[in-house]
């Protein structure tokens, strides 16, 4: 991998890694457009561990408050009923659901998951999952012909029920193409949270997969016939966190008062167009990448 490479993608990695549009897709997708071998899982989780140091910067009083509650809980019983104590808690049990599927599904994660074929279906049908999830929000909001406004949710009142099920659909986000936040978001909104709710747990989720897959790749970096080594890794790890920081912080401002069809109609559109120059033979759906190698362990990927 060359310098500029590694600029192109860790731009590519802080750009896509919050909004829900899957940024393993996208770096898959810059590469196979500039004819570049494909980064691979353990690049992207690596680079996560960037825009993952956003996050941390972004919500860094909310994690702080968090950790300092839940470290208290595990000593002090009357500790267990506090928010960020709870929190901390559900945040645990939240994480569960990718932690094992990751480690089940490691072969087909930088194997088969990395066709384009799959990931331009992913980018399609989560995008219309999450375009039928946005507008039952947008109704419950306005209420809708005929009805009541019906009161969305905030995390006070996530339980461990809901935790758990946030986690499973973070865990879809281990195939290219369906988005940790795109699939986490989407679910949040079926279970009734507000959409700034379901971003932040989303947000806040992802930290212990990012970090621990992210660690658990280190390894893979710079290894023998491995196209990837470590002075690019680390330079598009540094972009992706300066990129990361600023979009996120504009994310959690357009949700705020904005629904999600826009990132809607461009999952479906790249999809489409995808699927497009793989019918007519334009593009290889294997293009880049060792399909079915699974040599390389997998990560608990995604934006």
């Amino acid at each position: 991998m060359s310098w500029f490479e590694s600029i192109i993608l860790g731009l590519v990695q802080g750009l896509t890694e919050f909004l829900p549009i899957s940024s393993s897709a996208h770096l898959r997708l810059t590469a196979v457009a500039f004819d570049w071998p494909d980064p691979g899982a353990a690049f992207t989780a690596v680079t996560q561990i960037g825009t993952e140091a956003a996050v941390l910067i972004y919500f860094r009083h909310d994690i702080v408050r968090i950790v300092s509650a839940w470290v208290r809980s595990l000593t002090d019983k009357a500790m267990r009923s506090n928010p960020d104590a709870r929190m901390g808690w559900l945040v645990i049990v939240g994480s569960i659901p990718i932690g094992v599927l990751g480690l089940t599904l490691q072969d087909a994660i930088d194997g088969p998951f990395r066709d384009l074929r799959l990931i331009a279906v992913n980018l399609i049908v989560l995008g219309v999952i999450l375009g039928v999830a946005d507008r039952l929000a947008a109704r419950d909001a306005t209420g809708g012909k005929h009805r009541a406004v019906r009161e969305r949710k905030g995390l006070e009142q996530l339980s461990v029920r809901d935790g758990l099920l946030f986690g499973f659909a973070q865990a879809m986000a281990l195939v290219p193409g369906v988005s940790r936040s795109g699939a986490t978001i989407t679910g949040g909104l079926f279970l009734g949270y507000r959409r700034e709710a379901a971003a932040r747990y989303s947000f806040l989720l992802a930290i212990p997969a990012v970090i621990a897959s992210g660690g658990y790749e280190l390894t893979s970096i710079g290894e023998e016939g491995s196209h990837v080594s470590w002075g690019p890794t680390i330079l598009a790890t540094v972009v992706a966190f300066l990129i990361g920081y600023a979009i996120i912080a504009w994310f959690m401002k357009w949700i705020s008062t904005r629904s999600f069809m826009p990132f809607v109609w461009y999952r479906i559109a790249v999809g489409l167009v995808l699927l497009g120059l793989i019918f007519f033979g334009v593009v290889d759906p294997e293009a880049g990448a060792d399909i079915g190698s699974g040599d390389e362990v997998g990560s608990a990927e995604e934006g």
